[in-house]
């Protein structure tokens, strides 16, 4: 073996606290363990998140114990030692562990830790941190990813997740932590913190502005955890009639039922839509397994469809800002690949709007005065007074209230898209996404890209935005192509080896007769400018 990374991987097994990970380094050949040793888990969204597994590229106790002792020493370095924490996890395979590895180290370095018992949904922990008053937040999870995966997700004062630089300040703090079987830990136990649910609820329960609540739901939480404060936030908003795909709702680590547990992949929501048509329901709501997501499901001429996010972004931005009290100045917002039309909607109804980076990490921060923000990956974040990120519950009672208004008036969400198309155009949305060998070879076709950016798209010229020559927090690793009515955003991917093109085509309609020709013509759009897009190859 190399010595280099034979001396790397004693060390390293030398201070893991975990005999089955020691134990798993050992067996592996040097080919594994030179993947393993070639670089640790970097914070991307907020956090870490990777598969489960020993060394330091894994999620594991090691890694784990030595990223809270790099966040504790973080957080003492700017004198907030002994403050209150909050430390949560969903219902993955290793999380538990990975929690109370998090809680005890922070308890050792002297924090005031509330431990939340048992499966949390990630909003239930971002709203604790606020609720609270404290200064750390840790949820493990990895959100929607696969089922061999964990993460461990950080969320600052004020419950909204952490943006740099204090993420490059944190990983400078982990680095120089030493052994991870050094690092002190002391026992915690769990917090009674049952009041925080139910004044999450109560909250909830507020949030609809209609008196309508005559609807009836399917709802799965896709084998995650927030299934049971979901029924109970939209019954808490005075909705009763929810029906539960019950295969799908206990938190069950493993996803068995589907083939990958995000509600925007192919399948993962064939038996949510079976189940609507089976009860007649009037809406179908899907949450990812951390519940921090919602994707809505609408019945139509024909059959059951899901909404996309930028769909139901529109509907749930114009449904707030018709809510807003008079004389308010409200704030929308939404991220550079998402669709443009909430910019119009907001334009229209006299609020402000902001477009920021992607990510909830920005979206929280767009400005004063913000109520509601989303963005395409089905994240909505409808009560920011609350919780600062996306929060897929609470989103639900806010659509469970517009299509139970809508009903009353014998409308439906679909109708509104229809309204919303005749005012502003049709807004035709697609994702390109292309895997590449590397992140390496990535780059390297972002560079292509910069040099000799296309002059059309779709035959339409185009003209290029290279954000990297940018400055301050508009500045990030992407090229926006914009024409008249087509818009084109490349980046690559944040965790994975893949460039992302975000395509919109924006189509006139002259009348409601005109929307078949109008969707007709910006779906072949859309097509074109898949086409004629610059490939990474």
């Amino acid at each position: 073996m190399n010595p280099q990374l034979r001396d790397r991987v004693a060390d390293w097994i030398a201070g893991d606290p975990d005999p089955a990970t020691r134990a798993e380094l050992a067996t592996l050949p040097e080919s594994e363990l030179a993947e393993r040793f070639s670089a640790p888990l970097t914070f991307g969204t907020a956090g870490l998140r990777g598969p489960i597994r020993a060394g330091p590229s894994g999620m594991n106790v090691a890694v784990v114990t030595r990223t809270t002792a790099g966040i504790a020493a973080w957080l003492q370095a700017r004198c907030l030692g002994g403050s209150v924490v909050v430390v949560g996890r969903d219902g993955r395979h290793g999380s538990a562990v990975f929690a109370t590895t998090a809680a005890e180290v922070l308890a050792a370095a002297g924090f005031s830790v509330r431990y939340l018992p048992g499966p949390t949904p990630t909003p239930i922990l971002a709203y604790a941190v606020r609720a609270l008053g404290a200064q750390l937040g840790v949820q493990i999870t990895a959100s929607h990813n696969p089922a061999a995966d964990n993460g461990y997700k950080v969320y600052l004062d004020g419950g909204a997740q952490l943006i740099s630089p204090a993420d490059r300040e944190i990983e400078a703090a982990v680095a120089a932590i030493g052994p991870a079987a050094d690092v002190p830990r002391t026992p915690v136990h769990p917090a009674e913190e049952t009041g925080l649910v139910r004044d999450y609820l109560d909250r909830a329960a507020t949030l609809p502005r209609g008196s309508e609540r005559d609807l009836r739901i399917a709802l799965t939480p896709l084998h995650g955890v927030g299934g049971k404060v979901a029924v109970e936030a939209l019954q808490a908003a005075g909705f009763a009639e929810v029906h539960t795909v019950a295969g799908q709702f206990a938190p069950d680590p493993d996803f068995p039922t589907v083939a990958f547990p995000n509600p925007e992949e192919p399948g993962a929501t064939d038996a949510l839509l079976e189940l609507a048509a089976r009860v007649d329901a009037d809406l179908a709501i899907a949450l990812d397994p951390d519940a921090d997501r919602c994707a809505v499901g609408v019945p139509g001429p024909d059959g059951w469809r899901m909404l996309t996010g930028d769909e139901t972004g529109a509907l749930l931005g114009d449904h707030v800002l018709a809510t807003q009290p008079a004389g308010s100045d409200p704030l929308v917002a939404t991220t550079l690949v998402s669709s443009a039309l909430l910019g119009r909607i907001a334009a229209a109804r006299g609020a402000r709007f902001a477009r920021t980076l992607t990510g909830f990490k920005w979206l929280v921060r767009a400005g004063s005065g913000l109520v509601y923000a989303y963005e395409e990956a089905i994240g909505h974040c409808v009560d920011p007074d609350t919780v600062r990120d996306k929060d897929g519950m609470s989103a639900a009672v806010v659509v469970a209230d517009l299509a139970a208004t809508l009903k009353a008036r014998g409308r439906t969400l679909l109708d509104v898209l229809d309204d919303l198309a005749v005012e502003f155009g049709v807004h035709a949305t697609a994702q390109v996404s292309w895997r590449v060998d590397s992140t390496r070879e990535s780059a390297a076709a972002m560079d292509r890209l910069r040099s000799d950016p296309p002059a059309e798209v779709a035959g339409e010229p185009v003209t290029a935005d290279d954000l990297l020559e940018r400055r301050g927090q508009d500045r990030t690793d992407a090229v926006v192509l914009t024409g008249s009515r087509v818009r084109v955003v490349v980046r690559p991917s944040g965790t994975e080896p893949k460039l992302k093109c975000y395509l919109e085509v924006v189509e006139p309609v002259t009348d409601r007769a005109d929307l078949p020709r109008a969707r007709a013509a910006a779906a072949e759009a859309l097509r074109a400018c898949e086409r004629s897009l610059p490939h990474p190859g």
